[in-house]
């Protein structure tokens, strides 16, 4: 399952210490500003806004210009230190607090559509009882489709504070309801997805590393044990990061009591150890943590520890490296600047952070630099410098300086597509069928529940439901452009195996959640099977 790459931070929480600064830039007086004079450069910046207020052709906007101003100040530093205005600042930090206010749906923009797709338990939205793929006509008498079926209609109206009303009206097959419902804080989970995938080995995915986090990988690990877990694999692949108190508890549940977890140090701070000190929940049994390009700042941290102190193996691809720590300053207007104020190292001294000295833009282009140069696909075109070489507890080699090597290299799976799986992507068919597949089966005994629907797929016959939708769109298979595959006669598994399986996991997507897709698209991971393949050699040499 392909995950974005989405660039989080590392970040501690602190006093407004520094907003003092930012407030001494720009004063509230329309013609006054305000400046530190302790803060070098501050009179040069004081007087091109004297010049700009006093002689620039027409009346400028000051808060437009200091809101650019400290943006850029803080792009010089690094591509980490940030600046939040006030209108995205509870956007911002929602994922990492790990709830927000509404009505408590993830939904979809289909054909200029709104779809629920997903409803979350115990929330408002389960409680009026709406259901998975009801369509949205109206939202509190707006009409919710056509030019007003995008992502950010949905936000405006349906978050909001809670113990407030929304009403909805919804299109269900051929009847309309309308929901009265009132907003509630509702919970971003961590783990979507977490399953035993034999009688001993478990799998947990962790999206992020927010408040809840290590409470929800807790609950998921005990109900695996219940079921006879004694190896875990941990999906950290496109986990972009979070807390780093919250990536140091998580850790501290595999490290012994005592262990270096992580340590950050800064030019205005000294160093910080960060040691296990309580009982872990998973001390003892087999330990595999996947990760790849996607795996940023907490993920590297929870990598290293493990990596360092031998206590799993790593799988999968080099990590993003991201060894810098942002601590959070609220500014006086409720914007908010992120300022990296430390770096952290790994238990063997590494600092794993990508130069950065040729500038953001630069920095922002590694990961296609890294495509071009083949490191997706074999680890051989990977090299570090022995100045930047450590060694775990074991002994083993490992490198800092650009992102966590894992213990044994997964390339990116390259199977080639099919001209007909392409035009059905490029077309929006793949996400367009499974709501429409949905909407068609309503109440369907052999899709009551997951694993009904595993044991009845294939009497469904959703590929052939599948090619009528794609021919309705225009998209047919083309024996010419997939000369390969002897079409004639040929159902679709035998055509295009990666597009059946797709199908059929997606169609579980959008019936059960989406934690279902990855329990059918498993099979064609290379890098989750490598994990089986390690735990599975353990365990018959046990």
């Amino acid at each position: 399952m392909k995950r974005a790459i989405l660039l989080l931070i590392v970040f501690s929480l602190a006093a407004p210490a520094h907003a003092q600064l930012f407030k001494g830039l720009f004063g509230k007086k329309k013609n006054e500003i305000v400046v530190t004079d302790t803060v070098p450069g501050m009179k040069r910046l004081q007087e091109v806004m004297n010049l700009i207020q006093s002689q620039y052709v027409s009346d400028p906007n000051t808060d437009r210009l200091s809101e650019e101003a400290v943006r850029t100040m803080l792009r010089t530093l690094d591509p980490h230190s940030i600046y939040v205005p006030a209108r995205e600042v509870q956007r911002t930090n929602e994922a990492l607090q790990g709830n927000f206010e509404g009505v408590g749906i993830t939904f979809t923009v289909v054909n200029d559509t709104i779809r629920v797709q997903e409803i979350i338990a115990g929330g408002p939205a389960e409680k009026v009882g709406m259901l998975r793929g009801d369509k949205f006509l109206r939202i509190d008498n707006i009409p919710a489709t056509g030019d007003s079926a995008v992502n950010s209609f949905v936000f405006r109206h349906l978050r909001g504070k809670k113990g407030t009303i929304v009403v909805t009206e919804m299109l269900r097959g051929t009847d309309t309801i309308t929901f009265h419902i009132e907003r509630d804080r509702i919970p971003i989970h961590s783990i979507e997805v977490a399953f035993m995938e034999d009688d001993s080995i478990g799998y947990i995915a962790l999206l992020r590393f927010a408040r809840s986090s290590v409470d929800e990988f807790r609950k998921a690990l005990d109900e695996l044990k219940s079921q006879g877990m004694q190896s875990l694999i941990l999906d950290l692949r496109g986990n972009a990061g979070g807390y780093l108190d919250i990536a140091f508890r998580l850790a501290n549940e595999f490290i012994d009591r005592g262990r270096l977890i992580v340590y950050q140090q800064g030019r205005a701070r000294s160093r910080q150890d960060f040691r296990a000190s309580r009982y872990g929940s998973f001390r003892r049994g087999d330990l595999v943590v996947l990760i790849d390009e996607g795996s940023a700042s907490a993920s590297e941290i929870v990598s290293g520890a493990v990596q360092d102190w031998d206590r799993g193996l790593l799988v999968g691809r080099r990590t993003f490296g991201k060894g810098l720590v942002q601590t959070m300053y609220n500014l006086s207007d409720g914007s908010q600047v992120r300022i990296t104020t430390a770096r952290y190292y790994t238990p063997s001294g590494r600092c794993i952070q990508r130069p950065y000295d040729d500038g953001t833009d630069e920095y922002n282009k590694d990961m296609m630099r890294r495509y071009k140069h083949g490191e997706f696909f074999s680890a051989d075109s990977i090299h570090f410098p022995d100045s930047l070489k450590y060694k775990t507890a074991g002994g083993r080699t490992v490198y800092g300086g650009g992102g966590i090597m894992p213990d044994i290299f997964v390339p990116m799976d390259t199977t080639p597509s099919t001209q007909y799986y392409r035009d059905c992507r490029r077309k929006g068919i793949l996400n367009q069928f499974p709501q429409y597949w949905a909407d068609m089966h309503r109440g369907e005994p052999r899709i009551a529940d997951f694993d009904t629907y595993l044991a009845h797929y294939d009497s469904l016959d959703v590929d052939s439901a599948f090619e009528r939708f794609a021919a309705n769109k225009e998209v047919q298979w083309d024996t010419v452009a997939d000369s390969s595959a002897l079409a004639a006669g040929q159902c679709l598994s035998q055509r295009d195996s990666f597009l059946h399986l797709q199908i059929k996991a997606l169609l579980a997507d959008c019936l059960f959640g989406r934690g279902h897709y990855y329990r059918i698209m498993k099979v064609r991971d290379p890098v989750y099977n490598a994990a089986l393949v390690q735990l599975r050699q353990r365990k018959s040499v046990k």
